[in-house]
């Protein structure tokens, strides 16, 4: 027999320490929605915040040999998930400056003009459709029709694997394409 969510919480993680999933999910079930509200707080992204959760649920699932020393798990399991937020905006900045990195790199290969003379849209275009064919089907449904990695695997009937690998070769192509046309 489990208690209620709310009756012992002691109860529930001794259960959960010990491996019950039934227990888990109990647990589960009472914290999993005031973890989203907060992780919405830190991170104002409702997809960022239900992945910090989740996240953070496998880890108690994962490390549940601690939960028998916890005496307060509610803000156990707050600063766990405030600490794993806090990680995961911070590798969002750091891939946000590489991103800015990179566009001022890139920026440096073009040629100088004036900025209307100059058409990087269509230069983008005739970059892609140099492309050879499978890499320019994978990289317009990526980037064109926002598809995912996976569905475009499922969609060509192809591996996921392929899909990756053509990916990289045509940002490759792309970007050789763009230092060919600075010189």
């Amino acid at each position: 027999m489990y208690p209620s969510a709310s009756s012992n919480i002691r109860e529930i993680l001794t259960k959960v320490a010990q491996g019950d999933e039934r227990a888990f999910t109990l647990l589960f079930n009472q914290f999993y929605s005031l973890l989203e509200r907060r992780m919405l707080y830190f991170t104002k992204s409702e997809q960022l915040a239900q992945e910090i959760a989740l996240d953070v649920f496998l880890n108690v699932w994962i490390n549940r040999r601690v939960l028998q020393d916890i005496t307060c798990f509610k803000s156990y399991l707050l600063i766990v998930s405030r600490n794993h937020a806090f990680n995961c905006l911070k590798k969002h900045k750091r891939e946000d400056n590489r991103r800015k990195q990179w566009m001022e790199n890139t920026v440096l290969f073009l040629p100088e003009q004036p900025e209307d003379t100059f058409d990087y849209y269509s230069w983008i275009d005739a970059a892609v459709e140099s492309l050879p064919p499978q890499q320019k089907k994978i990289y317009v449904l990526s980037r064109s029709d926002k598809m995912k990695q996976a569905q475009i695997a499922k969609e060509l009937d192809i591996a996921l694997e392929t899909v990756k690998k053509h990916m990289v070769l045509a940002l490759r192509n792309i970007k050789s394409r763009l230092r060919d046309f600075a010189v």
